[in-house]
């Protein structure tokens, strides 16, 4: 799992913009990949990721294999606890007949925020773990609204369903890490990846927009994380230069990436908030709060993720 540290300082961001208003949330829906995944990959049957169904993964707090690619819980669990929320559910046990009343998580490990055609289309569709893209959870979330937004439905009418989501917090990622993970593992150059980030960052201001529209007024998206600082990126990606390192002993080309994207998400959501001014948007720096740990790694309680 990830430092509980890390956790907590990401955790302490929500709830300080949450404390910024009287509302309680009474839900979450949740959209990403591995990061937040709470078990639509294992449900989906996991032939990917095969191992993600026994020990270690679970182990340190739910004492078996949740689906969460973890030995733990994950950054969304300590969101749901902040707010004496359950863990969420996946959308795929919601679909076999488990509540969504609090909310259902759409996440799924190896989930891209460009649509499968944009990979196949350039040659990189093979090493795609899913199909189950941001715009394929969300087209979950309009069929989740239609099933329980009737009113011929004995759950919600129509009314009662947009004050639902009015109380409901809406987490679009942290999503787009594997578009750019996908691209560098078969041999893409930081300056050729550079030109994905527009379209990276439109595709999740498009579901945050798309997620407005449907009623959402609460939301938070997360940024990248300092992938230069990664065990995987310092594996594949040694460089005999010193110079290529920081201080801490992070890639600095790849960590300037990722400012990179996350400047273009913000300036994204700085235009999404002109637009919708009576919905709340908030920007998670995982970034940052990422960082305060790879300062000071000795400080904290190590872990185990893995992550796609």
């Amino acid at each position: 799992m990830k430092n509980k540290f890390f956790i907590l300082v990401i955790l302490f961001q929500t709830v300080d913009l949450a404390l910024s208003t009287p509302k309680k949330y009474e839900s979450i829906f949740n959209f990403g990949d591995s990061l937040s995944d709470t078990g639509n990959l294992l449900l989906s049957g996991a032939l990917v990721f095969p191992v993600i169904g026994q020990l270690p993964y679970g182990e340190t707090f739910f004492q078996h294999a949740t689906g969460r690619c973890s030995d733990g819980r994950l950054i969304i669990d300590f969101i749901a606890e902040a707010f004496s929320l359950p863990y969420l559910q996946p959308y795929l046990a919601v679909k076999q007949g488990q509540s969504s009343q609090h909310g259902v998580n759409f996440a799924f490990s190896g989930a891209t925020a460009l649509d499968a055609e944009f990979f196949f289309h350039r040659n990189m569709g093979s090493i795609l773990w899913t199909n189950n893209s941001l715009n394929v959870q969300l087209g979950w979330f309009r069929k989740l609204k239609s099933d329980l937004c009737s009113d011929n439905e004995l759950l919600f009418s129509v009314v009662a369903c947009d004050d639902f989501f009015k109380k409901s917090l809406f987490l679009v990622g942290e999503i787009g890490g594997n578009d750019y993970n996908y691209a560098f593992f078969l041999g893409g150059s930081i300056k050729q990846l550079q030109s994905m980030v527009p379209s990276v960052v439109g595709a999740i201001a498009n579901a945050t927009s798309a997620l407005i529209e449907e009623g959402a007024v609460e939301l938070m998206v997360p940024g990248n994380f300092p992938i230069g600082c990664s065990a995987v990126y310092l594996t594949l990606f040694e460089s005999p230069k010193k110079e290529d390192y920081d201080r801490h002993g992070c890639l600095k080309a790849f960590n300037g990436f990722a400012k990179y994207h996350n400047n273009q998400l913000k300036q994204a959501l700085d235009t999404l908030r002109q637009k919708y001014p009576h919905a709340r948007i908030f920007y998670a720096d995982y970034y940052g709060a990422a960082m305060r740990y790879v300062h000071a790694p000795l400080h904290h309680e190590q872990g185990f993720m893995v992550g796609l």
